[in-house]
């Protein structure tokens, strides 16, 4: 595995629209749940437990068995009960084909498949193990919200990078436990929910003026 290559992909300059998506943050902040860096923390630890190990599993199996895409994507369809949520990890997962198809050969997998899905194919694509797709994945559902973070809430970069830092070991524990799962069905993969993102999703989706897309 080349982790040059792994850095490409979870690159948060790659021109696959992952920025203007805050992960729920814009919701949890307008309402007052998020404040400051301690209420980031918090966000961000609870994210990485619940979206960040189901996009982790998912995007392994998909790596693994890219050619069974259309059972990891309604397996995610059915972990994804808000429509908000279901319309931006579909439009994320379009952006990330379109880039990855730009420096790779990647199978098909749907015009728009859940991001986890794409993710996993654009992985494999790349050489990578499903190992690896999975850290780009968990790695993904926290950094998205902390550079959100920043721009909402104007919290110090260096100490919303620092508390990125003190995920890493986390993300990298969630990654080779999702790795571990790659033959498993469908059905035994996570499917932990935070019934509040997906609240939330709901609402921001309603607002005629906002940052991100979601």
């Amino acid at each position: 595995m080349s982790l040059a290559t792994l850095l490409v992909l979870a690159d948060g300059r790659l021109p696959a629209g992952g920025h203007a998506h805050s992960g729920g943050l814009e919701t949890a902040v307008s309402s007052g749940r998020v404040r400051d860096l301690a209420g980031l923390s918090g966000f961000l630890h609870g994210r990485l437990a619940t979206s960040g190990r189901v996009a982790a599993a998912f995007a392994a199996a998909a790596c693994a068995r890219t050619a069974e895409w259309p059972v990891w994507d309604a397996g995610l369809d059915a972990r994804t009960p808000s429509p908000a949520l279901r319309r931006a990890s579909r439009a994320q997962g379009r952006a990330l084909l379109r880039a990855g198809r730009a420096m790779w050969p990647v199978a098909a997998v749907g015009r728009e498949p859940h991001h986890p899905v794409a993710l996993g194919a654009v992985a494999a694509a790349a050489g990578l193990d499903p190992a690896a797709a999975a850290v780009a994945a968990a790695h993904g559902t926290v950094t998205g919200p902390a550079s959100a973070a920043v721009r909402l809430l104007g919290l110090d970069p260096y100490a919303v990078h620092a508390l990125l830092a003190r995920l890493a070991p986390e993300c990298d524990r969630i990654a080779a436990d999702a790795a571990s799962r790659t033959a498993a069905p469908v059905d035994d993969l996570p499917a932990a929910g935070a019934p509040l993102l997906d609240i939330g999703a709901e609402q921001h989706a309603t607002w005629e003026v906002r940052l991100f897309a979601s």
